[in-house]
């Protein structure tokens, strides 16, 4: 029997999970069976479990990748020696989430797979450990430009990139839910509140008490 190629079970898991990313987009974890993803995939039960347990191991996987998408979009954006403008850092974010939403459904992806999160220890783990690693990026983002005094000193940069994460987060689930997420405006907002602190942080730009 000739050997199967690495590449070739690559291909095949990619099927299978693509497959399974359909079926989830469009009916939920739960309303999902496995024979939904073995007609989506069209593919046989022994295929499929070759490479996959069951569903829960599909939606782990799916999970793992999605959010890897994001990460690795974040540590693109933030993950240089060099501070860039936090704006544009933000920018490129933002950019990376909508491209996702139109090529990969992203965010309605993400969504779902937050919500399974809540059912899931094994997955609301997994959530806990990702977003940890995101805020520590997101905060050594932070206190470089808090070190060149682009952003106020007095807050810890820890609060500062969990309040930026939380916008994000926003963004995605505008993304997923609104018939019209309107990056621009979303994204200009988000400038202006960014402009406003860091205004706020030069002594220089301090407010003088009306009469």
């Amino acid at each position: 029997m000739p050997r199967v190629s690495q590449s070739h079970l690559d291909a095949r898991r990619r099927q299978i999970l693509v497959a399974a990313r359909r079926c989830f987009i469009t009916n939920g974890f739960h309303a999902t069976s496995m024979q939904d993803i073995l007609r989506e995939a069209d593919l046989s039960a022994g295929a499929v479990y070759r490479y996959f347990h069951g569903k829960d191991d599909i939606v782990m996987a799916i999970a793992t990748d999605a959010l890897d998408e994001l990460t690795s979009a974040f540590d693109e954006a933030l993950g240089g020696e060099t501070a860039r403008p936090l704006d544009e850092a933000l920018d490129q974010m933002l950019g990376a989430i909508h491209r996702l939403s139109v090529t990969q459904d992203i965010a309605r992806l993400i969504l779902t797979v937050w919500g399974e999160g809540v059912r899931s220890p094994e997955l609301a783990a997994f959530f806990n450990t990702t977003f940890h690693a995101v805020r520590q990026l997101v905060s050594r983002a932070v206190v470089q430009r808090q070190e060149r005094g682009l952003l106020p000193s007095d807050v810890s940069a820890d609060s500062i990139a969990r309040v930026l994460i939380g916008a994000l987060h926003g963004y995605v689930i505008q993304n997923a839910l609104l018939d019209d997420p309107d990056p621009e405006s979303f994204r200009r907002s988000l400038h202006m509140f960014i402009g406003n602190t860091v205004r706020a942080s030069d002594p220089g730009t301090a407010s003088v008490p009306r009469s």
